[in-house]
């Protein structure tokens, strides 16, 4: 077992999951927009776009989830070995941090073409 900081990892946690509920909302909002701009008809590409938010909405509850989890189990894990993780709860932690910055980045280029998208047709939000 390793000794952690575990306030610190509770508290980026946290933070991960105050960040993905920011972009849960934004998204949900592109969404909408989208759906508005564009009308009843959808173009292939519209509807692709349309897919995108809501495959990124998918992962972005997901990953709320794996966070939520590994939160309660290093605040377990607080509670039953004296203030020690396991170098599994470690590993997941970094793992959950990876897979975070990775969605962060891949949401950052959906807003960047989604921001784009709405400048062509002269939409703002």
């Amino acid at each position: 077992m390793v000794q952690a900081d575990i306030s610190q990892l509770s508290t980026e946690c946290n933070g991960w999951r105050d960040t993905l509920r920011s972009y849960r909302d934004e998204f949900t909002l592109f969404k909408k927009h989208l759906l508005e701009a564009a009308g009843h008809q959808l173009s292939k590409d519209q509807l692709q776009d349309v897919d995108q938010f809501h495959i990124q909405l998918i992962n972005i509850h997901d990953l709320k989830q794996a966070i939520k989890s590994h939160d309660r189990k290093v605040n377990y894990e607080l509670a039953t070995n004296n203030s020690q993780l396991t170098d599994e709860t470690l590993s997941t932690h970094e793992l959950i941090f990876e897979q975070y910055t990775g969605l962060e980045h891949t949401l950052q280029e959906l807003r960047q073409n989604f921001n784009h998208f709405l400048q062509k047709l002269h939409v703002t939000v």
